[in-house]
């Protein structure tokens, strides 16, 4: 596995990938809300989706999901949208999901997400922790990576 773990600060969970594709195609691929099931390595990800074809600061979409075999839907709201660089959006519960696009070359480029929750407070946050979705989070994000890392690696 070539996922690397990011330390990007308290109540932060982030892993980065490098993928054999330019930045734009990525950062196409997470700004429309209906390909996320597509790339999802948590098996949450259903592909039930409204809203905008293509998210921006301050839109928000609904996706399907289900977890433990329960399913249910939430609404997102896009908090930072920095055209082919940063897409992020807070979850109702008011963590964050993060994704950021550094080109490392016309054919490669750096992806890293990120799991953020230093936003919820103490309390929200110590259930999470109590409830082990940090690491639950840090493996679903190793698997969307690799999944998308496999999506374009090219054959040997």
């Amino acid at each position: 596995m070539t996922v690397s773990v990011v330390e990007a600060g308290p109540k932060k969970v982030s892993r980065t990938v490098d993928v054999a594709a330019p930045a734009a195609e990525l950062f196409e691929l997470v700004a429309d809300p209906r390909q996320h099931g597509e790339i999802d390595g948590s098996g949450t990800v259903k592909e039930k989706v409204s809203g905008p074809d293509r998210l921006a600061e301050g839109e928000t979409f609904s996706v399907k999901m289900a977890q433990r075999g329960v399913p249910y839907r939430i609404t997102s709201r896009v908090t930072e949208f920095d055209e082919g660089r940063v897409v992020e959006w807070r979850h109702p519960m008011g963590h964050r999901w993060r994704w950021e696009f550094e080109a490392q070359s016309p054919g490669s480029t750096r992806v890293t997400e990120t799991f953020d929750y230093s936003h919820v407070g103490l309390i929200k946050a110590t259930g999470l922790e109590l409830f082990g979705v940090p690491k639950q989070n840090a493996r679903g994000i190793e698997s969307t990576l690799t999944k998308l890392e496999a999506r374009y690696s090219q054959p040997t």
